[in-house]
């Protein structure tokens, strides 16, 4: 009994005490991060939310023992001097920086999920590395959010109240033997603990609990958000590699329903040039030729432009994006590689020789040529277009007139379009892709277009009519140029934003992007509404088929106007789980197996019919869906993506 005097009762209470703190204002973070978000992310009934609140409490317990294994470890250590005041002052400055920190990630996600559909991954890393605005678009989000600002403060005041309840009183040690001896084997307890918390389960064969393990407890996978915190998902992604090579099905099975190879063989005489508008945050939702068979009460388009350039067009109105950020949506368009849950662009496998439309059109004698006005470098597109082989870049640094600068993250896209419809052309056949910049957070337009144009219902409306304004005034000039006829215009979004209607809300219409082909000559026939469902890695083997590219073409997505059809795969990634559309099915695919099967119709991802169909559809879709990862590894990581 001598031994239990040792016991520091009032310190292990004061530490679970300020660990349960942190749990508690966890909860109330999620609740927040709901009630911001609540359009997108469905919960019927409040014990619907309590049931997600509860299994996302595996998900705070790995990041609060992350966060706070150093207190734990300071809090229990028999220094003798635990108790002493100013060493509970290093223990209260050491708890409220490190878990402000992780805290603050949780509040991002109120504004940003809305745009990245996603909770925050250590890919903000790969965004920020190129960009030198980082801190001005931090103080930007602040002003326009302060709320966000508000609801921290108060909730950071409220926990060092809490905190503060509890007060440790100086009491040193009379029997040093027993202090030491209980503190060990409380120590060894606690890591045993803190070990099984943060791996999620105490079972050696269980791997650590992680982010797709977040869609086991929901009904709707996009309640999978609400199940993790952002502190988890920010830690469960740093130095991860989920690039991993994986057996599934034999070669022949991939040969005959992946087909990674496709063979066209159009004759072209005059090879055509091509432009290849890739449109920033460019939602399906935001253009009115994309929506006519929708049935969306009280619909409203925001690029009438564009709109009557879709009746001159052929367009796809069911395409969907390859990703979820712009650099995603680079390699996705030009390269047909979508990203899976670790951006390709993003991994060790990135710099490697790519085939892609650029290959392609360097091979037949183009010119090649890529357009951003960001300051060079800016969102890796330098980097990545040296990889894919554009013979030049044009950025703000090559347009130089600072004047024009949008002040935060490029040219304004109407001086920087009337710039590149002039600067390309000099040798033909060209291909030459712009990335636009304006419609982008935090939604501006220049001064003198004030009142121009509809404000809308959400912020991206205003810009997103700017942008397409800026697409007119490209075509007025681009029609004077000498190239112009014989010319293939390709338009899609790099990825979608903003939601407003309840229609682009449903989990695979975050992927909606518009796609259009459009050419003044007749002889492409590109005209027409073609309903088949598309992708952005389409966009790749459309345009090597249509300038008469007749080697093979290296590509998981199709060409949409030969007749030689090849079976869509569209594959996406939520950030945690993979997405496949194939024939009349949507799959979910965790890296291990398929998780999910719906309804192709079923865009919101309601009714999980993995355990209700069995059919021979079915039952070759999923083997179809692993087979595809299993190409994709295979080329990613063995460098076989020429």
């Amino acid at each position: 009994m001598k031994f239990l005097k040792g016991l520091r009762k009032q310190e292990v209470l004061a530490l679970v005490y300020r660990i349960f703190l942190a749990y508690v204002f966890y909860q109330i973070a999620r609740l927040l991060f709901w009630y911001f978000n609540k359009d997108l992310i469905k919960v019927d009934s409040v014990s619907e939310y309590i049931k997600l609140a509860f299994h996302g409490t595996a998900f705070d317990t790995t990041a609060i023992l992350y966060v706070n294994a150093l207190f734990i470890l300071l809090s229990l250590l028999p220094l003798v001097i635990n108790t002493n005041k100013i060493f509970q002052k290093i223990l209260f400055w050491l708890y409220f920086i490190t878990n402000g920190i992780a805290y603050a990630m949780n509040f991002g996600d109120f504004i940003y999920y809305k745009f990245s559909q996603a909770r925050l991954t250590s890919a903000v890393f790969q965004v920020a590395e190129h960009e030198s605005n980082v801190s001005q678009t931090l103080m930007i989000s602040v002003g326009e959010h302060p709320f966000v600002l508000i609801w921290f403060i108060v909730l950071m005041g409220l926990w060092v109240f809490l905190y503060k309840r509890v007060k440790v009183e100086d009491i040193k040690p009379v029997k040093l033997v027993p202090y030491f001896i209980t503190s060990i084997i409380t120590l060894c307890i606690t890591a045993v603990l803190v070990v099984g918390g943060i791996r999620g389960d105490f079972k050696h064969s269980t791997r650590p609990i992680n982010m797709v393990d977040a869609t086991r407890f929901v009904t709707n996978p996009l309640q999978g958000n609400m199940v993790l915190n952002s502190t988890f998902s920010f830690f469960r992604t740093l130095n991860t590699n989920n690039f991993k090579e994986v057996h599934f099905v034999d070669e022949k099975y991939i040969e005959e329903n992946v087909q990674p190879y496709k063979v066209y063989d159009r004759k072209v005489e005059n090879r055509p040039n091509i432009v290849i508008f890739i449109v920033e945050s460019f939602g399906r939702e935001y253009s009115g030729a994309f929506n006519k068979d929708k049935n969306i009460k009280d619909y409203v388009s925001y690029t009438p432009f564009m709109d009557s350039l879709a009746g001159q067009s052929l367009i796809f109105p069911n395409t969907f994006a390859n990703g979820r950020q712009s650099i995603h949506g680079m390699s996705s368009v030009l390269a047909g590689i979508p990203s899976l849950t670790d951006a390709f662009t993003g991994s060790p496998y990135s710099n490697q020789k790519i085939q892609s439309i650029v290959s392609v059109c360097n091979d037949l004698g183009y010119d090649t040529s890529f357009y951003h006005g960001a300051p060079n470098g800016s969102m890796g597109f330098l980097g990545f277009g040296n990889i894919l082989g554009f013979k030049h870049y044009f950025g703000k640094t090559e347009y130089n007139h600072d004047e024009d600068f949008d002040g935060m993250w490029a040219i304004w896209d109407e001086p920087f379009l009337q710039y590149f419809a002039k600067n390309v052309g000099k040798k033909q056949p060209f291909m030459t892709t712009v990335f636009t910049a304006s419609s982008h957070h935090p939604f501006k337009i220049p001064e003198k277009y004030n009142g121009k144009f509809k404000k809308g219902k959400i912020e991206i409306h205003e810009p997103m009519q700017y942008t397409d304004y800026a697409i007119k005034k490209y075509f007025e000039t681009a029609k004077k140029q000498h190239w112009y006829n014989n010319t293939i215009f390709v338009f899609t979004g790099d990825h979608t934003n903003q939601v407003y209607y309840p229609e682009y809300e449903r989990a695979m219409n975050r992927y909606a992007v518009p796609l259009v082909f459009y050419s003044p000559n007749p002889a492409y026939q590109l005209k027409g509404v073609n309903q088949e469902i598309a992708q952005q890695a389409d966009i790749y083997p459309t345009l090597a088929d249509l300038i008469g590219y007749n080697k093979p073409i290296r590509s998981w997505g199709r060409s949409l106007v030969s007749d030689k059809k090849y079976p869509f795969i569209v594959v996406n990634s939520d950030g945690s789980t993979d997405q496949f559309m194939i024939g009349n099915y949507i799959y979910r695919f965790d890296g291990k197996e398929i998780i999910g099967v719906y309804n192709q119709s079923d865009l919101s991802l309601e009714k999980n019919l993995i355990n209700e169909v069995k059919t021979p559809e079915v039952e070759q879709g999923k083997q179809t869906a692993k087979a595809w990862y299993q190409d994709y590894m295979d080329r990613v990581i063995n460098r076989k993506l020429n």
